[in-house]
């Protein structure tokens, strides 16, 4: 019998949260705050009158009309129980959608599909003969994650195609994770490359020192992150976006996420900074900003040692890195990120990856567009 999804308070939501070891901090009521321009709902699947399921919905408005797009990042957070059956849960999330103006419904619940661990996606570049990590045999499938991607394909959802040259869609459909509870800083080492471990020792050598700081030194990061920005491209978020960032997590969270940020500098001058973000048994390396004076110094090496061992400290199972291009060809721009990041000996994880219900088609490719045009 399919569940009911009715609007919940903030509290309920929290409530219901708290029940759960860790999920995806995209999916704290709280994060709502940080993302000026959208609104926000708090829904709940109720089964009878119980809370089986939660998700922050996002919405964002077409100009002069009722119409808008329906965004549950990185979720919604679905009990384990009820998951599998997609329709159950999906058609009223799809009828509330419908009823409440959307012309398209996102959803990207954090349902992992495969892993690889390092050494095999080392071995398939040193093949040549893979140009994605999909095309790589994986070292183990998640049965139930796989047939709830079949049956959101099944029931209508589309999916974009941007996983080889690009993170997914709007949030990554690969990350990078290392396993941290309860090893060691050798036991943790012993699985790094030789690269990084001659890396840390660089930094080490040279007196790069990490110090977690505070909200007022975000003004630090930022000046870093605009240079990163311009390097690579990009366009950078305000200053505004992550002092608000750790307004929510840290103090609106009702103490189920923290957010830190870490420095790494040698003679007071900064060279890379990022923001280290818990929740429960997951600690994300969020953002990350570096110079390009004292590169040579590895700070950046240095600087992600020392969050992996504090997020061993603070009690997580998990380190995510976060998001990675599937491409294996040493010849793409978005290469060197991979290549970074398997340096640490962790593992390849695959989402379900984000989904797109469609409503009114005609509405959704414009907004696609418009969204294109913007970059």
């Amino acid at each position: 019998m399919p569940l009911q999804v009715k609007e919940i308070t903030i509290e309920e939501h929290y409530q219901f949260l708290k029940t759960y070891e860790t999920f995806s901090f995209l999916q704290l009521p709280s994060w709502a705050e940080v993302k000026k321009g959208w609104r926000a709902k708090s829904i709940g699947w109720f089964d009878e009158k119980r809370i089986v399921s939660v998700g922050l919905v996002l919405s964002r408005n077409i100009p002069k009309t009722k119409l808008s797009l329906f965004y549950l990042p990185e979720g919604p957070v679905l009990n384990p129980d009820y998951a599998k059956e997609v329709l159950n849960w999906l058609a009223p999330l799809k009828d509330y959608a419908q009823k409440n103006n959307a012309f398209a419904l996102k959803i990207g619940p954090q349902i992992t599909v495969a892993t690889w661990q390092s050494s095999t996606i080392k071995n398939s570049i040193s093949d040549k003969k893979y140009k994605t990590i999909t095309d790589v045999e994986s070292d183990r499938i998640n049965p139930y994650g796989v047939e709830i991607a079949k049956k959101l394909q099944q029931l209508g959802g589309k999916q974009g195609k941007s996983n080889v040259e690009g993170f997914g869609d709007v949030q990554p459909r690969f990350v990078f994770a290392i396993e941290v509870a309860n090893k060691t800083d050798e036991e943790l080492l012993s699985s790094f490359s030789q690269e990084w471990r001659r890396n840390i020792k660089r930094a080490e050598k040279n007196l790069v020192t990490i110090k977690q700081v505070t909200f007022q030194d975000l003004n630090t990061f930022h000046q870093l992150y605009k240079e990163t920005a311009q390097r690579d491209k990009f366009t950078p978020r305000p200053l505004s976006y992550f002092q608000q960032m750790w307004k929510s997590l840290n103090e609106n969270s009702q103490g189920l996420c923290e957010m830190r940020l870490y420095i790494a500098e040698q003679e007071n001058v900064v060279h890379a900074a990022c923001l280290w973000v818990k929740v429960g048994k997951h600690v994300w390396y969020s953002y990350g900003a570096s110079s390009t004076s004292g590169r040579e110094l590895r700070p950046s090496n240095a600087i992600q040692w020392q969050m992996l061992k504090d997020a061993r400290d603070a009690g997580a199972d998990l380190y995510d890195m976060r998001g990675i291009s599937a491409t294996l060809s040493e010849k793409s721009p978005l290469f060197g990120l991979l290549r970074f990041k398997i340096g640490t000996g962790g593992k390849v994880v695959q989402y379900v990856g984000e989904w797109d219900f469609i409503f009114k088609s005609i509405v959704y490719r414009a907004y696609q567009f418009a969204l294109a045009r913007r970059g």
